[in-house]
């Protein structure tokens, strides 16, 4: 597992040799560069967690650098903390205007170097938490649960974290496969590295190179998501779904250890734990033709089944309980307790959709129910609202009494919504169905910003 990774940008040579003999006492890696172009290259080899960059250099001046780097599609590409002994306040404004972290002057203050990349790090960790918190479910980092089904399966889960292996995990849409990969990366040795969620349904066509391995156009650099989680987990969510063109993209850089983004000529090293899921069987995949045999065996090292809701129903009321606290202090809904008819009858319930199942009704029922208490009733009708029919009204979707711009795109957004529910967000039924290409079926959900995989 690789150490977090900090660049050092000055041209002299003595404050290089400090700053870098101090980072690697302290058990970080550290690369260094003289100049300005010697930095760029440095970013285009390897995408560090960290950057402390000079301002006066003979090149090229660290304000540019800055400049160009924040203008990059993916923004800043990890934080940046200036250093110069002979800065202004105007430096300093412009600095932080372009996204600096922090402005330190030299000579520079040991202790206070170290403080400053410490918190750096941490609110660069804070900042992609919140991020993922506001675009997924609650994140469980450990499963909710008591009994024996669950309690053997978080042991088998912390027995697999310790060994650097990768891993299968399969289960029925809406069982957790997500909830598991989380707390598998929060149990392992890479806990402290990134956790990158990959949706496989982004790898159509010509754009798999593109989000696996990054690119290259000249000075500018795009990092894909092998690179991204480097040192850490990446989860690539319904692997299934991925097309053969994509498969042996991938298989060619696990099998090689490394890959070459699009438009560069230097191989960049994995170092990333795979976790795989998804909801189908893949060995029946393998026989008809539609996943790679040889791509299987790279991924199934050690298979993990996440059983569905119905076998472990006895989870059923602490999984209640924790998403009305979930719900009733994240998004403010109204606190409301489920009646014991109402849990009786959950228990005994089916849950074709499982624990996603179970998260919807709940947020439903605090946003639409009333008084303190759930009842059973409450809960029939809500489990027993028949999904929007195919045929439905235009009107009862769509209103009138706007732009047609508006009118067409909630009408889309309904439509899309109403197939991704239909088809439990399996991306490549729901583009046949509606005669889209995946690529464009997929940058349209995101322009009208419909979560996949909150249907899965």
């Amino acid at each position: 597992m690789s150490a977090t990774h900090v660049l050092v940008v000055d041209d002299e040579p003595d404050i290089r040799g400090l700053v870098q003999e101090i980072l690697e006492d302290e058990g970080y890696a550290v690369a260094s560069a003289d100049n300005g172009e010697s930095a760029r290259h440095a970013l285009r080899e390897r995408r560090p967690d960290l950057i402390l960059l000079d301002i006066w250099m003979p090149d090229l001046d660290g304000i540019t650098l800055l400049r160009e780097w924040s203008e990059e599609e993916d923004g800043l590409p990890c934080p940046v903390i200036m250093m110069s002994g002979h800065g202004t306040v105007e430096t300093a404004v412009e600095a932080t205007r372009l996204g600096a972290y922090d402005f330190l002057e030299k000579p520079l203050s040991m202790a206070k170097l170290l403080l400053t990349v410490e918190r750096a790090l941490e609110a660069d960790k804070l900042q992609k938490e919140n991020i993922g918190l506001k675009r997924r479910a609650p994140q469980v980092h450990e499963p909710v649960g008591r009994s024996a089904t669950l309690q053997r399966l978080r042991e088998q889960v912390k027995r697999i974290a310790q060994h650097d292996t990768w891993v299968l995990i399969t289960g029925d849409a809406g069982s957790g496969r997500e909830t598991f990969a989380r707390y598998l990366h929060s149990q392992s040795a890479r806990r402290e590295r990134p956790f990158v969620d990959l949706s496989v349904s982004t790898l159509a066509g010509g754009n798999a190179a593109r989000e696996l391995f990054g690119t290259e156009d000249g000075e500018h650099t795009h990092y894909g998501n092998l690179e991204k989680a480097a040192g850490g987990t990446l989860l690539l969510d319904e692997v299934a779904d991925m097309e053969l063109d994509a498969q042996a993209k991938l298989l060619g850089a696990l099998d090689t250890g490394s890959f070459i983004r699009v438009g560069g000529t230097e191989p960049v090293r994995i170092d990333v734990r795979i976790i795989a899921a998804t909801q189908r069987n893949l060995e029946e995949e393998v026989r008809a033709g539609r996943f790679r045999e040889d791509l299987f065996y790279h991924l199934n090292v050690v298979p993990l089944n996440i059983p569905p809701l119905r076998d472990h129903a006895e989870d059923v009321t602490d999984l209640l309980n924790f998403y009305l606290d979930y719900f009733a202090t994240h998004e403010k809904l109204p606190y409301r307790r489920f009646s014991v008819g109402a849990q009786n009858y959950l228990r005994n319930y089916t849950w074709p959709g499982n624990v996603r199942e179970l998260k919807n009704l709940v947020q439903r029922v605090l946003i639409l129910g009333t008084g303190d208490e759930i009842s059973q009733k409450e809960v029939e009708s809500a489990l027993g609202a028949p999904p929007p029919s195919q045929g439905q009204a235009l009107e009862g979707l769509v209103s009138f009494d706007q732009p047609l711009r508006q009118a067409r795109e909630q009408f889309e957004k309904a439509y899309l919504d109403y197939q991704l529910e239909k088809h439990a967000g399996n991306v490549s039924k729901m583009a046949k169905e509606a005669g889209m290409e995946r690529t464009h079926l997929y940058r349209k959900l995101r322009s009208l910003g419909i979560e996949i995989k909150e249907r899965r």
